[in-house]
């Protein structure tokens, strides 16, 4: 919950704002600052404060704990011109909460912990536990010290600075990367330590009806100190359907802070687990709970079942898995690319796609970010690059303009993974982010063109055969729906486009209106806006969209609008 501290009349309407902005995030605290602030503070996981940052400094520091426990917070000025993240940058999220507070009110974000500043992924904000000399290490970063990663599992971090290698000196600091519970590394180290704790861990758990929560507690962590696996590496708590109201076991999870997810007992009956109960079967319907939920999860058995009075509880570790955003840049404009690319590209430690497109995001990459860059016709070869180097457990951003699933990217990379897949590689996460694709760029530079059904067709035939792209045309031109032309004229193929308008014109009228927009959304865009009858082909080329119309096409006021058909009535 987010709360809002508001106590002059322009400071509410803001915080009006981001209320109707947030619905259901936030509530508000309006009155004194005195007690209106700390009450927020005290009260919910962040704070936005329509306060002078000293006066909150004054207000807060009676009540301030520490950093792993304070709220975050964040403070904008009278005129909502800038969103300063006071306190709690990395652990309270204040970081993140004044950008998203600066987009709503139009503000400027203000944040000042070094790491953020200097683009180098702070430790503590890798949402991955952190323990040891985090400062320590961190100054080793910024001050461009060697600094030795350990890691005993491949894992997909975002990108580190130059400085960050396997290949450190043996006594640099150091950041470990494990799910051990006592990390030594190579012997240890001269310098600061820092241990990040991956989710690679999943607890299975099976109990007698009502089970103590302090006998649960005590055989997990014996469990942990014999498997020599820190706790803090948990993603999650699992058993059988008929525990999912379990008191001891839903206490643990809490405790753990991770989820508790249940499976039915067909399910689990059907995994070769080493130790089966015939008792446990009788009871619940599966011959093991523990064991058997933690391979429903795909986990591997690392710790076979340990057994209480009245509780079992067993370890299992996940596969590494890299990760692989196949994300769609918008159709050129820096302001159509959505927040989301955004944090996604700054989450990759490896990018991958067409020279031209990397270009574009240079200056939003982390510093150590490896740019694997090619021309025009690699598509291919781009999309394997980005599998096998996912499949490497990095963590992989595959660039592409407009929408990574529209002509672009996506569908062949989905393709080359299913192949080595198929090949015995392994599994990955892959993260769709949707782009604005060039013909919903082209359609509002137009106005409103594809209000109603509509189409896109390529009219490229370097992958389709041009009797099938006849084929949708007239499919399209039957059905009356608007159509969006992609790839409409190149020097190779010079006369598709005149084609395809010939295809269309058979059944619209050739007072349809006809929209040609080059260069959408970028500084040299141009838009015209003609009929089937008097579009000239010879205007258009590779950079432009070419949207025709339906029979319900018409121009308003010189913009094209396809009528959705609504008729309002009082």
């Amino acid at each position: 919950m987010i709360g809002l501290v508001a106590v002059t009349a322009a400071g509410r309407a803001n915080a009006d704002r981001l209320a109707a902005a947030w619905p259901g995030r936030t509530r508000r605290y309006d009155g004194p600052a005195s007690t209106a602030l700390p009450a927020a503070f005290g009260q919910c996981d962040s704070v936005v404060a329509f306060l002078a940052t000293g006066a909150a400094v004054r207000l807060l520091a009676p009540v301030l704990v520490d950093k792993a426990h304070d709220a975050g917070v964040v403070c904008v000025d009278e005129a909502a011109t800038f969103a300063v993240a006071l306190l709690g940058g990395h652990a309270g999220g204040a970081n993140a909460l004044a950008h998203d507070v600066a987009t709503v009110l139009g503000a400027q974000p203000v944040v000042t912990t070094a790491t953020d500043a200097a683009g180098v992924p702070g430790l503590d904000a890798l949402g991955l536990p952190c323990e040891g000399d985090i400062a320590g290490v961190s100054r080793a970063l910024l001050d461009g010290e060697p600094v030795r990663l350990e890691a005993d599992q491949p894992w997909p971090l975002p990108a580190f600075p130059t400085n960050v290698s396997a290949a450190a000196p043996p006594g640099a600091p150091r950041i470990l990367l494990t799910d051990r519970l006592r990390p030594d590394g190579d012997g240890g180290s001269a310098g600061p330590s820092a241990v990040l704790r991956p989710p690679s861990l999943v607890l299975g758990v099976g109990a007698s009806r009502g089970a103590p929560a302090e006998e649960l507690r005590a055989l997990a962590e014996q469990a942990f100190a014999d498997a020599g696996l820190s706790p803090r590496s948990v993603r999650e708590v699992v058993s059988a359907d008929v525990k999912a109201d379990e008191p001891a076991i839903r206490e643990l999870a809490s405790t753990l802070a991770v989820p508790f997810r249940t499976f039915p007992a067909g399910d689990l009956a059907t995994q070769p687990v080493p130790n089966p109960s015939a008792v446990v079967e009788a009871a619940v319907g599966t011959p093991s709970v523990a064991e058997a939920a933690v391979l429903a999860t795909g986990a591997d058995l690392v710790l076979p079942k340990r057994v209480g009075r009245t509780v079992t509880v067993a370890i299992g570790r996940f596969p590494p898995r890299g990760r692989l955003a196949l994300i769609g840049l918008g159709p050129g404009a820096r302001d159509l690319l959505t927040p989301r690319a955004v944090r996604e590209l700054r989450r990759a430690a490896v990018v991958v796609g067409l020279d031209q497109y990397v270009d574009q995001v240079r200056d939003l990459l982390r510093p150590g970010a490896e740019i694997l860059a090619s021309g025009l016709g690699a598509e291919e070869e781009r999309a394997r690059t980005a599998v096998a180097q996912a499949q490497a457990g990095r963590a992989v951003a595959l660039v592409g303009s407009g929408d990574a699933g529209i002509y672009a990217m996506a569908s062949p990379t989905l393709e080359t993974l299913d192949d080595a897949l198929r090949a015995g590689g392994p599994p990955i996460d892959v993260i769709g982010v949707p782009g604005i694709t060039a013909a919903l760029a082209a359609s509002a530079a137009l106005g409103a063109p594809l209000g109603h059904d509509h189409t896109y067709i390529s009219l490229s035939d370097l992958h389709t055969p041009w009797d099938v792209i006849e084929h949708r045309l007239r499919a399209a031109a039957e059905a009356d729906v608007a159509v969006a032309l992609y790839n409409p004229r190149s020097r190779a193929r010079s006369d598709h486009l005149a084609k395809a308008l010939a295809i269309l014109a058979a059944h619209r009228p050739p007072t349809t209106p006809v929209g040609l927009v080059r260069d959408a959304s970028r500084p040299g865009e141009r838009g015209v806006v003609t009929t089937l009858a008097d579009v000239d082909p010879q205007r258009v080329d590779m950079l432009t969209v070419v949207i025709v119309g339906s029979s319900a096409t018409r121009l308003v006021d010189g913009r094209m609008v396809t009528p959705r058909g609504y008729r309002w009535l009082s």
